[in-house]
């Protein structure tokens, strides 16, 4: 497929640059963009070569939100055309968000609306230290509804509440802090410390970095999966894993003092999961 609005550049070592490539524009998303990227996304999963994806934007911001000429004709249309379009980008979020190879998030610049959304599915994200950041949805009359999942996942609905409703601006130490960016870093070692996340990611085997994301997946949308796995697997395990505070636990001991982790637990959910316990 031949992008309009995004590059995927990839590497021999398996990095893909996946480019928010509308400058001009501080990248917003358009509706194109929002089929591109969610084509870019199925194509990067499915893409055995690929190993890492570093996600960018090219100019002078990451993304900026929607695109106003877009916003506008969503205000427009009829209530089936607005669902219609709201799904397209709920879809185009669940399909980064479900890349199955870690994302790196280069931040600069602006990241307002759907940009935080865009950084929320990333795995790590590294943003300059004078990047600027805004969930500003309630500045135009909306909500931010279909990122709300990935920035509540990220930040919890405590941090959450204030930032949805007051729509304020925030720099990228305030970020870190809320668990939006992982790093930060000065603007001229963006490139340097991207490029360290990167390292460090890659010296590890592929198969069990995409296990590891697919094991956090696991416990965040589905908790209770483990113990139906562990009562399945062993029922003194299934009894540790019910006593334990969250529910929600991957590695337990029974009382008769055997250890049960990950690969015990997962027995049945990973059929449902279609993930390989190591």
């Amino acid at each position: 497929m031949t992008f309009e609005t995004i590059r995927i550049e990839t590497d021999a070592r398996g990095v893909a640059r996946l480019t928010l490539a509308l400058p001009q524009k501080h990248n917003a998303l358009s509706a194109r963009m929002i089929g591109e990227l969610t084509e870019a996304a199925q194509q990067l999963s499915a893409d055995r070569s690929v190993r890492v994806v570093i996600l960018e934007g090219e100019g002078r911001s990451f993304c900026a939100g929607g695109d106003l000429g877009w916003m506008r004709e969503q205000f427009d249309a009829d209530r089936a055309t607005r669902i219609a379009e709201a799904t397209r980008l709920a879809m185009m979020f669940k399909a980064l968000n479900e890349i199955s190879k870690p994302v790196i998030g280069r931040l600069h610049g602006n990241a307002f609306g759907g940009g935080v959304g865009l950084m929320s599915i990333c795995d790590a994200a590294v943003a300059s230290a004078d990047a600027k950041f805004g969930l500003t949805e309630t500045r135009l009359g909306l909500i931010p509804a279909t990122i709300s999942p990935y920035v509540v996942a990220r930040i919890g609905e405590g941090m959450a509440r204030p930032l949805f409703m007051s729509a304020r601006l925030f720099g990228a130490e305030e970020a870190r802090a809320l668990g939006l960016a992982t790093t930060v870093v000065a603007a001229d070692a963006l490139d340097a410390k991207t490029a360290e996340v990167l390292k460090a990611l890659t010296g590890n085997s592929p198969h069990a970095v995409a296990q590891a994301k697919a094991l956090n997946a696991f416990i965040v949308e589905t908790p209770d999966h483990a113990i139906a796995a562990a009562k399945a697997a062993d029922e003194e395990a299934y009894r540790a894993a019910l006593a334990a505070p969250h529910r929600s636990v991957l590695a337990v001991q029974s009382p008769a003092g055997a250890h049960y982790t990950a690969p015990a637990l997962w027995t049945v959910a990973r059929e449902e999961l279609d993930v390989t316990v190591l």
